[in-house]
């Protein structure tokens, strides 16, 4: 099941999702570091880094949905992406609720992180599960593989 959405033979989403995951860390340890030393650079660049992961997981969730659609119905695949994308929504709802209550709290100079700290680890958690789901996607389903490329060429 090759992926429909591509960019120079290449499929689209594998190549964006390692931005929102990355800014999600980001994110986290970022809020971490904050509420161990308290000091308000960590707090931007944790805010910086949520808004910027939610913004690329959107971006990645476009040629994701796109690939799931095309692929057979009642597969195991299409079941696995599915869960694979709940995971995606929720995380991202925990980012998004996480930028919505840190961003008034920009100018403050001693900002509370406790909540932020609880949201962006579950997402953060989420992540991980919705990257393994993702793993499984193409490694056991071959979701986004090009199956005719003769293996005697590689």
């Amino acid at each position: 099941m090759y992926s429909k959405i591509k960019l120079l033979g290449h499929p689209i989403h594998p190549m964006l999702v390692s931005f929102p995951v990355a800014f999600y860390t980001a994110t986290l340890v970022c809020y971490i570091v904050y509420s161990a030393n308290s000091n308000p650079f960590w707090f931007k660049v944790a805010v910086v880094a949520n808004i910027a992961g939610a913004v690329m997981a959107l971006l990645a969730a476009i040629p994701g949905f796109l690939d799931w659609l095309f692929i057979p119905a009642e597969s195991r695949a299409k079941k696995t992406g599915v869960f694979h994308m709940i995971c995606n929504v929720v995380a991202l709802v925990c980012y998004g609720a996480t930028a919505w209550l840190e961003c008034p709290k920009w100018d403050d100079p001693n900002p509370e992180a406790g909540s932020a700290i609880l949201l962006t680890g579950i997402g953060f958690i989420l992540t991980l599960i919705a990257g393994f789901l993702g793993w499984t996607l193409v490694q056991k389903h071959h979701v986004g593989v090009d199956m005719e490329y003769p293996a005697h060429k590689l």
